[in-house]
């Protein structure tokens, strides 16, 4: 089936920001005495409050782990937000897809602000034909909902979707909505998990995939 969308994950792969969210979360933590490594948060970035935060404390009811995804917006808005640079090649590539007839969404667990912030930061407004936040389901990724809200939201089947993350929940939330994963590195995470998680193909980063684009599924 012809690609007709790409659903784009922001965070790690359009904009460099994975490294700041781990500093917000290691201070949420710290400053409500329950610090955290580092290294335990990062493999967990990529996934919305409500599954970051239970990942590594179990045991918090709903609505503390609600106070918490709330403390980490405060300090990432505040401190980090502003310091967050696209990633060479995102604008250019949501564009080219956009181009070449296909859609271009975004599909972030991010909230709708900082959804916006990014929308202007790559100046892609005029080629994202929707997207989508936390607001839009019940449960974040590696749950299948932002996508499966995407696809409803962009009118196409799942089949003919290329998913363009840097996280194994990408990957894994893709798989289970049955659309076609492509993982990019500029998140950190290795090669390993991402194939574990269901990547079909793993590249450098969005630059890359730029380069080769009529050799990507995404021109499939």
């Amino acid at each position: 089936m012809r690609t007709q969308a790409v659903f784009f994950d922001i965070d790690g792969t359009l904009v460099d920001s994975n490294g700041y969210h781990v500093e917000a979360w290691y201070r949420v933590f710290a400053a409500t005495g329950r610090p955290v490594a580092r290294e335990r948060i990062t493999e967990q970035i990529g996934k919305g409050t409500d599954n970051l935060v239970p990942a590594l404390f179990p045991d918090l009811s709903d609505p503390e782990v609600e106070r918490l995804g709330t403390l980490h917006g405060q300090f990432f808005k505040a401190d980090y937000l502003d310091r967050v640079r696209p990633l060479p090649g995102a604008a250019e590539l949501v564009r080219r897809v956009h181009g070449s007839g296909r859609q271009s969404v975004l599909a972030s667990s991010a909230g709708a602000g900082e959804r916006d912030h990014y929308l202007d930061l790559l100046g892609i407004r005029d080629a994202v034909s929707t997207s989508t936040t936390s607001d839009d389901v019940g449960a974040t990724k590696p749950a299948p909902d932002i996508f499966a809200v995407a696809a409803k939201k962009a009118g196409v089947e799942a089949a003919s979707v290329v998913v363009v993350g840097d996280a194994p929940y990408d990957m894994e939330a893709a798989a289970k909505c049955g659309m076609t994963r492509v993982a990019v590195r500029s998140g950190g995470f290795d090669d390993d998990t991402l194939s574990r998680a269901g990547a079909q193909m793993i590249v450098d980063d969005v630059a890359e995939l730029l380069a080769r684009f009529d050799a990507t599924p995404l021109a499939q």
